[in-house]
């Protein structure tokens, strides 16, 4: 394996953590200005949040999204409200109190026993991440450090954050209702209830929810809830069928008639991203009971090290991770995989181990410069590059960006979404560095100004366009719950909520950016016996 050269803030992580005598390496080096704010720049933060917000509070309420070119609205999450239930954490981490009561007395209103529309497909998927993620956040938070946001007439609403999850997760729970156990995505509930009757699912479609089922039965006693997603999660920890390509890397389609893989292709890309994601915070969330969840994830990270880790011909400077099929690599990624920077670096600090810490911190600086490089100075989608051990060249009309930027876009839309600037704010909470504060308020400051709209904030179609190329007219619910999330905690004041490296953290964000009570901080507060 050839490692490349540490940058001076991966080689100060990595002295720290080797350090002995230091109880707590990665907290020191917070301790060290990581933890200052900024506070104009986390009230710029605050401000998009509120146009956002009000942009859809006054002309899509209670529909699930904003069209904010038109002032129109969209029911594409079934009409249950996406985008304020979504929205409640990141109101409560702002501490933007007028919106959190706001959001209280619509949550506690929500049927979710039903669709208003006959034959409206449920993603479990997606529920899972943005409803019952937010309302368990919300119960979490509100019942733990920011319980003083919540009004008198209101403290009703937030036992019913907790109740209207447990309704949410019942109607879901259908999706399990399979030969394996492997749940169906597709989950429908009017006029009766069924699941689509999908042959197969994917990695991130079904061990995207172990997090947000065990929460909800550590909270209310009921283990059904965890039972049904760690069953589930079983085939994905132990692997089946297809054999894995790398060890730790497994494929992208499972079957639900038996749990076994039927392919071997891959990533950290959409469909398995958030897999690999959920391993190692599981472990944070309970390392007593999760540490072979761990165990897995250490897999994962030693073999996309060594296989998946690629520099494109243009920019050796660069790290990106290639996707494969079989054992032959694919010279392609994404915005989705930006992700993993952050999850790395995560995972390196609470494991203790530099080289995860070096290579996240690397993988983080890489894909900003998928922002860097752009006219628009935003992301695309979906990238490729070249590297020495293969890859098709870009076309022509291609050719001279490659040189410079190191990648081409494949897909140059910019639909809002979060994962840069999620890397980056560990990258900065890690190292203290200013330069990945930077590189998140370019990044924050780009997409503020090309993608405001008439009504809120809009997705653009062209990022290789210095305008942007136009915009897509929907403000994903997610802009509101990660996007800015992200950006303002870059800048906030210290918080429970914030990552405090190895120790002193109380929280663990799911894959939507959604705050979850660490499981020992639960019983404590329950009064339990800690295990």
């Amino acid at each position: 394996m050839v490692f490349k050269m540490l940058s001076p803030s991966a080689c100060a992580v990595a002295a720290l953590l080797a350090s002995p005598g230091l109880g707590n390496p990665t907290r020191s080096l917070l301790e060290r200005g990581a933890t200052e704010a900024d506070t104009s720049k986390a009230s710029q933060v605050k401000d998009v949040f509120r146009t956002a917000w009000n942009g859809y509070y006054e002309h899509a309420f209670p529909h699930d999204t904003l069209l904010p070119l038109t002032g129109g609205d969209s029911d594409d999450r079934n009409a249950w409200g996406v985008t304020p239930i979504d929205s409640l954490s990141t109101a409560i981490v702002m501490e933007e109190s007028g919106i959190v009561n706001q959001i209280l007395k619509y949550a506690a209103t929500v049927d979710f026993t039903t669709t208003k529309e006959e034959n409206s497909s449920i993603s479990l998927f997606e529920t899972n991440i943005r409803y019952l993620g937010g309302l368990l956040a919300g119960y979490d938070l509100l019942k733990g450090p920011m319980k003083s946001l919540v009004d008198d007439t209101n403290t009703a609403h937030v036992d019913a954050l907790l109740k209207q999850a447990t309704s949410l997760a019942d109607s879901l729970s259908i999706a399990f209702d399979t030969p394996s156990g492997v749940p169906d995505d597709a989950v429908f509930l009017n006029p009766t209830r069924r699941i689509g009757g999908s042959t197969s699912n994917g990695p991130a479609g079904f061990g995207t929810l172990v997090l947000e089922w065990t929460r909800l039965s550590d909270l209310t006693g009921n283990k059904t809830y965890a039972q049904l997603a760690q069953r589930a999660q079983g085939y994905l920890v132990h692997p089946a069928g297809e054999p894995e390509p790398f060890p730790g890397l497994i494929g992208y389609t499972v079957s639900i008639e038996d749990g076994k893989f039927q392919d071997q292709s891959g990533g950290w890309g959409g469909g398995t991203d958030s897999f690999y994601e959920y391993l190692i915070k599981m472990f944070l969330y309970d390392p007593g009971e999760f540490s072979f969840y761990k165990d897995r994830w250490v897999a994962a990270a030693d073999s996309t090290i060594e296989h998946l880790a690629s520099h494109p011909t243009s920019r050796p400077d660069l790290t990106f991770l290639a996707g494969y099929d079989g054992q032959t690599i694919d010279h392609w990624s994404g915005h989705l995989a930006s992700f993993a920077g952050g999850n790395f670096i995560l995972a390196g600090v609470v494991l203790n181990e530099s080289k995860y810490t070096d290579f996240g911190l690397d993988l983080a600086s890489s894909y900003y410069e998928t922002y860097k490089q752009t006219p628009a100075r935003i992301g695309p989608e979906g990238f490729q590059w070249v590297a020495a051990d293969g890859g098709s060249p870009p076309d022509d009309d291609q050719a001279g960006f490659y040189k410079t930027a190191g990648f081409w876009p494949s897909s140059r839309a910019y639909i809002l979404r979060p994962e840069t600037i999620e890397s980056l704010y560990y990258a900065y909470r890690v190292t203290g560095d200013n330069k990945y504060r930077d590189m998140v308020w370019e990044a924050f400051t780009a997409i503020r100004d090309l993608c405001k709209a008439k009504y809120g904030f809009s997705g653009i179609r062209d990022v290789m366009q210095k305008n942007g190329g136009g915009q897509d007219n929907f403000q994903q619910s997610f802009f509101l719950a990660e996007t800015l999330k992200y950006s303002y905690l870059t800048f906030a004041r210290d918080s429970a909520v914030q990552f405090h490296g190895r120790g002193g953290n109380e929280f663990v964000f799911n894959t939507e950016a959604h705050p979850f009570r660490y499981k020992s901080y639960s019983l404590e507060t329950q009064g339990k016996k800690l295990v």
